[in-house]
């Protein structure tokens, strides 16, 4: 379990002068892990992430290290690192802090993670509305450059490591790994079929890995101070902390970096992260990891925002976007919002997507108008279980999570909330008025 005393390691600098520069990070220790990680073997260095439990920061929670060691290493095409940075999950706003704040801890793990895999291109791929972001990461990249630690030589090794900087074009789907590389070749963001599977046909066909910014952020801390420390910082299977989003109807919204045993009802009252609700409020729902995550009712919130604790709520960790909304939120506007969101984004690759996103938004959007029948429900829970059934969760009938993210949204606000649905088709009108409050504000 996390130590008593909680000590943030992604956050830690933030807020002090000049924190995005070469010169501070190296101050404070910078560059000193990649300093040890170059004196290891490859497999060494991917034996030491497995043993510190560093699971993906970016949705999923994959094991970093077992991802790692997928690459073949007898494949004679060169081998790509990819940087997840299209950061574009509702309620998701940790990854451009790092970007802006300190982001020569991602850069570190970078090269890293470059070394370890045999990888001398990396690409980072930024949401393209992160103009800001954009410029602070490639500032430390030319930094990183002109002090010798990216170039011909890494840091004195003889490993050539070049990064470059892409931009997308704020396409949601791109954030989907293979989508991603579909991207970052000049094509259109489509998610690939799987397998093969990037580690072994990824970049221009070539093995690649994909890792979110917040995953190689951590990276330098398990190398810093051993896999072992990392390890006992978080929970049996997960090792570390983690930086989670805050944002809804809390007093005090924002980034906290969080031990992996924080439960939600923590995150949202102690005075250190949400400081409690509005005067007069209380919590009637909170999306734990982004809003494709399942939401969860007021009385499952005394559990821990780690991947195998959410998991048995049947609802996930995901992207660390938690949304709380209070008691003057009505569900169904909240979830024709997010299948708004998510029917505006599919690809129309699969059919399931293509067609059954936006059927469910126009049926949620008849609910919230009080013209709907009661079959209108059964209809809207069918529709959501030919997108992806509810649970399990991952076993979707489309090529990428995107179907997921659309219907477990649908799935677990009708399970949670079917009463607050039945009220609207009954009264045939909304019972929290025509005027749009409460979590997701004013959208019309």
């Amino acid at each position: 379990m996390a130590t008593t005393a909680f000590e943030p390691i992604i956050s830690g600098a933030w807020g002090q002068p000049k924190s995005w520069t070469l010169d501070h990070y190296r101050k404070r220790g910078g560059y000193e892990a990649l300093k040890k990680a170059l004196e290891m073997q490859p497999a060494a260095i991917i034996d030491e992430v497995k043993k510190s439990n560093l699971r993906g920061r970016g949705g999923a929670g994959f094991p970093t290290g077992l991802k790692w060691s997928f690459v073949p290493k007898d494949n004679p095409k060169p081998k790509y690192l990819a940087v997840n940075a299209d950061e574009s999950e509702p309620g998701t706003f940790k990854d451009r802090y790092i970007l802006e704040l300190d982001p020569h801890m991602m850069l570190e793990g970078i090269a890293i993670a470059a070394y370890a895999l045999g990888v001398h291109t990396c690409y980072i791929y930024i949401r393209g509305e992160f103009k800001f972001p954009t410029e602070r990461t490639q500032a430390a990249i030319d930094e990183a450059y002109k002090a010798g630690i990216f170039g011909k030589t890494l840091m004195g090794k003889d490993f050539h490591l070049d990064c470059y900087v892409v931009r997308g074009a704020g396409a949601y789907i791109c954030g989907e790994e293979t989508a991603l590389l579909e991207s970052l070749e000049g094509k259109k963001g489509w998610p690939r079929l799987k397998p093969p599977f990037p580690a072994v046909v990824g970049l221009f066909g070539a093995p690649t890995v994909v890792n979110n910014v917040e995953t190689l952020a951590s990276v330098p801390h398990v190398f810093s101070r051993g896999s072992d420390w990392y390890a006992k910082l978080g929970t049996d299977k997960s090792g570390g902390t983690r930086l989670v989003c805050l944002s809804g109807t809390v007093n005090r919204p924002g980034v906290y970096e969080v031990p992996l045993d924080c439960t939600i009802l923590d995150l949202i009252h102690n005075d250190k992260y949400g400081r409690g609700m509005p005067a007069g409020r209380k919590v009637k729902a909170v999306i734990p990891g982004g809003s494709s995550a399942p939401v969860l009712g007021a009385d499952e919130l005394d559990v821990a925002l780690e991947f195998e604790a959410l998991k048995v709520k049947q609802t996930m960790a995901g992207s660390g976007g938690v949304i709380v909304m209070d008691d003057s939120s009505c569900m169904v506007r909240c979830l024709w919002r997010v299948a708004r969101f998510y029917a505006e984004e599919s690809c129309g690759q699969c059919t399931p997507c293509r067609e059954g996103t936006p059927w469910q938004t126009r049926l949620l959007r008849k609910i919230e108008e009080g013209r709907a029948e009661p079959s209108d429900l059964e209809l809207l829970s069918n529709v959501a279980s030919s997108i992806a059934p509810y649970p399990p969760i991952g076993l979707g009938n489309t090529i990428c999570a995107l179907g997921d993210a659309a219907a477990l949204p649908t799935h677990s606000f009708l399970m949670r909330y079917r009463a607050e649905f039945e009220a609207h088709i009954h009264e045939k009108r909304c019972p929290f008025g025509d005027k749009p409050w409460g979590a997701f504000g004013d959208w019309s």
